[in-house]
């Protein structure tokens, strides 16, 4: 089932799609990380890299990045800087993209009752004349090995002062020196004798993109005093692991952190985290899949590409892009200038020795750099060295793992406060962590950060007959069975089929006459259906039933299976949607049978009606002549390279409460959608049918996005398809199209408390914690009651819709509670959450494009 709401509220019944079982499938946040340095360079930590014929290719250099010198003889690393994951990526992890329209006066709203909140943030106090200085350094005769600059330098550290950071080429510092340049000689461990030349750059300003990677920089200099270990980006506590012997799992706490400035201080975010860790190895995945010689190799490569896997020798993660099944451990790649074999390699370098040397090579490369840098980095793994991380999904849909989980993992809102206290105060007296703390001038506040919210007043819903308060919870279920629908067919629903095994003739004639009770006090009139009896559940049985049942031209089918086979769900959908046009419903039997049938009746009454295109709800909408836009894309989980983006539009709810989608299918490896416009155009075509003329405002909200590719977008998609709708009104004689471009972010670390528990439903927050550059706002629109609420972030990256920061706000909100899968708020915009539904339908079951008579139904849900 699609994650249609927040952590610790039951889900809603959905038709009932089987989730697929991905082996190793990636954790939501997991990211592709740089490899590690080449073995031929001495002092790296990292794996042999190799091309197809095992030949490593050269280091990138380390100068791009600021990286970390101890104040000792020897140069080192800084975990998070050096090795630890791609330099692209973290370039785009720390950008400044400035998105605020320049006539935003003021991003901050008024409206509401106001709420006293903390949020996992602790202030950097620092002095007024507090900076960042910059300079360039240079060596004569000069030096190749960044290590070595490192070093020599670092002897100088009575001169250079104890908190400096340096990558080889430029040296960042708090310390204004006297001299704009500087020249030191010096005399190496060696008797070289070298001049440095240290010269003035400016000084970095807080807008910088460098001023965030320094602090970050800072931080993580200061955290390694606490013992932690850097896993992926992330550091965790291996020394405090928690395992799960009966699921063969450990979780590893700890922590993400970054410092930025936003409104009126530089913070450091603090957020709990949990690393799961399998204790599984790639390698029994591939004995178990040669259980089936015939076809080993092809199950091996499904169940591992794109998997995440931690080595222990160097505590780093990789994604694996490949497997090479003509190379094994006795392969050998060059190495400082001779030949040498992996088995060879691990057992000098790590004292590892490898049991199995016929075993294939695991291949895991920088998809962004290659990308970027026209190059490809690769890293050779070997499979009994690679532990599995994250859930599968068979793993997620196992209640037991699950729960075992969530008594370490969710944690109530008092209990992440006690934690993020701890850590501060870890942090403030750990002596290593706090030398660095003061040699660059920083002091942390033990406090939490207090933040002023607003309160949004609960929504009216519509029915057909009456307006109900959503309450302060943001959840009217309770008022269903007395409540008429809004809109339902005038006929009823009078030409539908049913397809069931024989021998389940009772649980569908239980199932029917609860529905038909449910239904009727809806205001739904539901017929006898045509029933089609199969004897056995083989999904070609069931194809060649919905193509008997076709002949009566159906307007909709429903199948009650024995199981959630996926291959069957699939074959089932396909045929409905691609082949035939006409929506589907899938009902198991295990569902059909259970306890609390009449509820589940209900949620399958309002799904058909939904499937037809009509509508259960709605809310009070003040503006006329409103388009709301959902947009995200899924990628294809049978060709690695598609994905497919899904399109959901509103026609003016305040007219008629109908929605038109589409989709296209675009590339996997680009955030951006060269199809987007054309999409939005045949939402406009549908909207200027019905209402014969163009919305007056639209109101798109974007999701699928990473924080990297922002300023992409903001420069290329958002500027096409402003120009494109000024000339789509001027061709329709309009007058200039009023337009809210806004990026929808779920994954946040940002958490909100109000007085140890979770902020109710309808909490707003546009200050303090939000970023200067940016109009943006957090929105809590979910009840949770157990573990801690996750806001969602919302970012105008454009405006000239001639709307107050409240009216936005509140329009946000009114949206997240129109998804007629759940009676309650949905943590994003329905729109969005119907977009990411029917992208993942398209992406995982039908790998091909919907006929266009469904794009008025919801035939999705």
């Amino acid at each position: 089932m699609a994650e249609d709401q927040g952590r610790g509220r039951r889900r809603p019944l959905e038709d009932e799609q089987p989730s697929t079982s991905h082996e190793g499938r990636e954790e939501p946040r997991a990211k592709i990380f740089k490899g590690p340095s080449d073995p031929r360079r001495e002092g790296s930590r990292g794996d042999p890299r190799a091309g197809p014929s095992a030949t490593a290719p050269p280091e990138r250099p380390e100068s791009e990045q600021p990286s970390e010198a101890g104040s000792s003889g020897q140069g080192k690393r800084d975990g998070a800087g050096a090795g630890a994951e791609g330099r692209t990526d973290r370039r785009a992890r720390y950008d400044i993209v400035a998105t605020r329209p320049a006539d935003v006066v003021t991003k901050k709203g008024s409206d509401g009752v106001p709420i006293r909140l903390q949020s996992n943030f602790f202030r950097l106090k620092t002095v007024p004349e507090w900076r960042i200085v910059h300079y360039h350094v240079e060596f004569e005769p000069p030096i190749e090995n960044i290590r070595v600059r490192m070093g020599i330098l670092s002897d100088q550290s009575k001169f250079l002062g104890a908190g400096y950071l340096f990558d080889g080429m430029q040296l960042f510092s708090v310390r204004k020196y006297p001299q704009d340049l500087t020249v030191l000689r010096v005399k190496s461990k060696l008797g070289t004798d070298y001049t440095i030349t240290i010269k003035f750059v400016g000084f970095i300003s807080t807008s910088e993109t460098r001023f965030l990677q320094v602090l970050n920089l800072i931080l993580r200099r200061s955290m390694k005093g606490l013992k932690l270990e850097l896993v992926g980006r992330n550091l965790f506590d291996p020394h405090a692991k928690i395992s799960i012997r009966e699921f063969q799992m450990e979780l590893w706490p700890g922590y993400e952190t970054s410092i930025r400035q936003h409104e009126k201080d530089i913070l450091l975010c603090t957020e709990i985290t949990h690393k799961v860790m399998r204790t599984e190895t790639v390698y029994d995945i591939l004995r178990r899949c040669s259980q089936n010689p015939s076809r080993h190799q092809d199950d091996f490569r499904m169940n591992v590409l794109d998997m995440i896997v931690l080595t222990d020798y160097n505590n780093k993660t990789y994604r694996i892009n490949d497997v090479d099944f003509g190379q094994t451990p006795k392969s050998t790649f060059s190495c400082k200038g001779k030949d040498i074999s992996f088995v060879e390699y691990y057992l000098t370098k790590y004292n590892i020795r490898i049991r199995d040397h016929n075993q294939p090579l695991l291949i895991s490369k920088s998809r962004d750099k290659a990308q970027k840098a026209n190059a490809s980095e690769v890293v050779v793994l070997i499979p009994e060295l690679c532990r599995v991380t994250g859930l599968t999904d068979s793993m997620r849909s196992d209640f037991k793992l699950m729960r075992a989980m969530s008594e370490h993992t969710r944690m109530n809102p008092d209990r992440r406060i006690d934690r993020l206290r701890r850590f501060n105060h870890r942090l403030q007296t750990t002596t290593d962590s706090l030398k660095v703390l003061k040699d660059w001038n920083m002091d942390l506040d033990q406090n939490l950060i207090e933040v002023q919210g607003r309160i949004i007043s609960p929504q009216k819903i519509v029915f057909s007959d009456q307006k109900v308060s959503a309450g302060d919870t943001g959840d009217w279920t309770r008022y269903f069975r007395d409540q008429r629908m809004l809109t339902t067919p005038s006929d009823g629903i009078d030409r539908w089929a049913v397809i069931a095994p024989e021998r389940n003739s009772y649980d569908l004639k239980n199932l029917m006459e609860n529905m038909f009770r449910a239904a009727s006090g809806m205001g739904l009139r539901i017929k006898t259906p045509h029933e089609l009896k199969i004897y056995d559940d083989r999904t070609a049985t069931y194809i060649r039933a919905m193509d008997d049942c076709a002949r009566m031209d159906p307007k909709l089918i429903l199948c009650l299976v024995p199981n959630n086979n996926a291959d069957r769900y699939s074959a089932i959908k396909k045929r409905g949607y691609v082949d035939r046009a006409v929506p589907t419903q899938v009902v198991t039997i295990k569902t059909a049978k259970n306890r609390g049938l009449m509820s589940i009746a209900t949620k399958i009454a309002i799904q058909i009606n939904c499937k037809l295109g009509y509508t259960p709800w709605m809310v009070e909408v003040p503006l006329s002549g409103l388009m709301t836009i959902g947009f995200d894309i899924a990628k294809s989980t049978r060709d690695r390279k598609k994905a497919y983006g899904a399109l959901v539009a509103s026609m003016d709810l305040q007219q008629n409460s109908t929605y038109f989608s589409t989709v296209s299918e675009c590339s996997a490896f680009d955030s951006l959608s060269n199809n987007l416009w054309p999409m939005i155009a045949k939402a406009l075509r549908q909207y200027q049918r019905e209402h014969h003329k163009l919305p007056t405002r639209i109101m798109f909200y974007r999701d699928g996005v990473s924080p990297g590719a922002l300023k992409q977008l903001f420069e290329f998609e958002v500027k096409e398809i402003v120009e494109k709708l000024d000339a789509e009104y001027k061709r329709a004689n309009c007058g200039p199209p009023m337009l809210a471009y806004i990026v929808v972010t779920k994954s946040m670390n940002t958490r909100f408390f109000n007085n140890g528990r979770n902020p109710p439903p309808g909490t707003v927050v546009d200050d303090v914690v939000t970023l200067p550059e940016r109009y943006d706002f957090y929105l809590v629109s979910q009840q949770v009651r157990q573990g801690s609420v996750s806001p969602t972030s919302y970012n105008v990256l454009y405006s000239n819709i001639r709307l107050s920061p409240d009216q936005i706000q509140k329009l946000t909100y009114k949206m997240c509670h129109l998804y007629y899968n759940w009676s309650g708020t949905t943590r994003v915009p329905a729109v969005c959450q119907y977009a990411k539904k029917l992208a993942t339908l398209v992406a995982t079951n039908l790998h091909a494009i919907p006929q266009n008579a469904l794009e008025k139904k919801f035939y999705y849900l």
